[in-house]
């Protein structure tokens, strides 16, 4: 089986780039191992602080953070790195040719019942004509600018799921060895599903279209859609999406009226670029449910999107609500 630099090398992926996703990978195993360890290691629970998003922080979603931000900021190739724990983006090397964002630890409300939780990551080349502006500046470029995504899954085996452009491939962490190893190659989401994925107390908040949308799902058979539905809901981005690349599906996490300045939950930078690149590349589709997700141009590092993706027909059927 091939290990990850080895297929990496066989898609043409420059040796820079190569070094940068090497030293996410380092960090994401040594939080692999910490979540093995679990209590033993001393790093479950809250701290008493809060993120610039308002959350709580877990004890891990820190020590995650300060993993990925250190490591990388430490890497030539690296120009700065963004972080949905941190307030601003961080400077690292003036001539390096990538900016790195982050989610270190998705789904951390699962880490102290022992569910999966994930990280993920994004990679944008650096202009190169050092424009005038802020640093933050430079990192506000739609998903179409990525040229790596990718996710770590910590869950029963450690996963990568990663995509440079050139499909998508799953590779499993070998503990022996310490590697990432291709596990399977150009993953494909099924085009089709009767399995969709939303919180659905959250559903009095939501907009019509998408009220409609999920009220003809529950109708089943009988009901306009004509199938009955599967409900799932992990509370996990990263473990959500897996299960769609894996077998189908459709994830929503839609606009709702709860704080009418925010388009929504999931944060553009962090988790609705990569992950809808990730999908795309593995034929599936992604969208705010009014234009595609990787269109949409930042105003802010932190943006907030609404996010429907998976299953091209079923996300083209909630689209074509939206669009009525």
């Amino acid at each position: 089986m091939k290990r990850l630099d080895q297929v990496l090398a066989s898609d043409g992926t420059s040796a820079e780039l190569e070094l940068v996703i090497k030293d996410v990978m380092v960090a994401c195993k040594d939080i692999a191992y910490k979540l093995g360890q679990g209590d033993l290691a001393g790093i479950l629970g809250t701290t008493e602080d809060e993120n610039v998003q308002g959350e709580t922080q877990k004890m891990l979603d820190v020590i995650s953070n300060d993993l990925l931000k250190d490591i990388l900021c430490a890497n030539p190739y690296v120009k700065g790195v963004g972080s949905e724990e941190e307030d601003f983006t961080i400077a690292a090397n003036n001539d390096g040719k990538y900016l790195v964002t982050f989610d270190p630890l998705d789904g951390s409300s699962n880490i102290d019942v022992n569910l999966s939780v994930g990280t993920i990551f994004s990679i944008l080349e650096a202009p190169a004509d050092n424009r005038p502006g802020s640093e933050q500046e430079v990192f506000l470029q739609d998903g179409r600018k990525q040229v790596a995504a990718g996710y770590v899954l910590y869950g029963p085996s450690s996963l990568l799921v990663m995509t440079t452009g050139n499909g998508v491939n799953l590779f499993t962490l070998d503990t022996n060895i310490g590697e990432f190893v291709l596990t399977k190659a150009q993953l494909q989401v099924p085009e089709d599903t009767a399995e969709f994925a939303i919180n659905m107390s959250n559903q009095r908040f939501w907009e019509p279209e998408m009220k409609q949308y999920i009220d003809d799902c529950l109708k089943g058979e009988e009901g306009p859609l004509g199938k009955r539905y599967n409900m799932r809901w992990v509370a996990s981005m990263v473990a959500e999406v897996h299960r769609i690349l894996i077998r189908g599906g459709i994830f929503m996490y839609p606009y709702d009226s709860r704080d009418p300045s925010k388009a929504g939950k999931l944060r553009l930078m962090y988790e609705g670029n990569p992950m809808s690149m990730i999908i795309e590349q593995a034929g599936g589709a992604s969208s705010t449910g009014r234009m595609d997700i990787m269109d949409v141009e930042p105003k802010g590092i932190h943006d907030r999107v609404p996010v429907v993706l998976g299953s091209k027909n079923e996300v083209a059927k909630v689209v074509a609500y939206h669009s009525k």
